[in-house]
């Protein structure tokens, strides 16, 4: 599907897509500067974050955390094989992991994985203890491979798609 008839099929317009790449890059700015810096009427701007909002295009704005300055300087993706793939074990472990201290996010994924889980902790005995006292206790856990996170950055987005 050609970039421009993405957007279209979502019913997005230009200035939608505008107001997205604006927000994407700075969730912070207000709407008098986002108005400003496209050249729309500051209720413009408020009417199009609203709709936004309330078509579910827009689903909240995020604080980004300096995880090491807080006393996380240790982040880990922690890759979890399941045993057996039964439903109710599934969405009960996948309920367990997201409430474990220290898991940033928690992803459901197909291949030899089950579980993806971005996890930021203290030191080399907590990322120990999380996986060992969180992960493993539960019988449905097969395997789990855990991967130090040397850095971090941020994507181009999808919305570089819908240019």
């Amino acid at each position: 599907m050609p970039k421009t008839q993405a957007g279209a099929q979502a019913g997005l317009d230009e200035t939608d897509l505008a107001v997205l790449r604006a927000l994407a890059l700075d969730a912070d700015l207000t709407n008098k500067a986002l108005a400003a810096r496209l050249g729309l009427a500051e209720s413009t701007c408020a009417y199009r974050i609203r709709a936004l909002r309330d078509r579910g295009i827009i689903r909240g704005s995020r604080v980004q955390l300096a995880l090491d300055i807080l006393g996380f300087p240790i982040q880990a993706v922690i890759k979890v094989r399941l045993g057996s793939h039964d439903r109710d074990h599934v969405n009960r472990l996948y309920a367990d992991l997201i409430r474990v201290p220290g898991v940033l996010q928690a992803l459901h994924v197909a291949g030899e994985d089950d579980f993806h889980l971005y996890v930021a902790v203290e030191s080399p005995q907590a990322l120990r203890d999380l996986v060992l006292d969180h992960i493993t206790v539960h019988r449905v856990v097969r395997q789990t491979q855990t991967q130090l996170v040397f850095e971090t950055r941020d994507g181009a987005g999808a919305l570089a798609r819908l240019t």
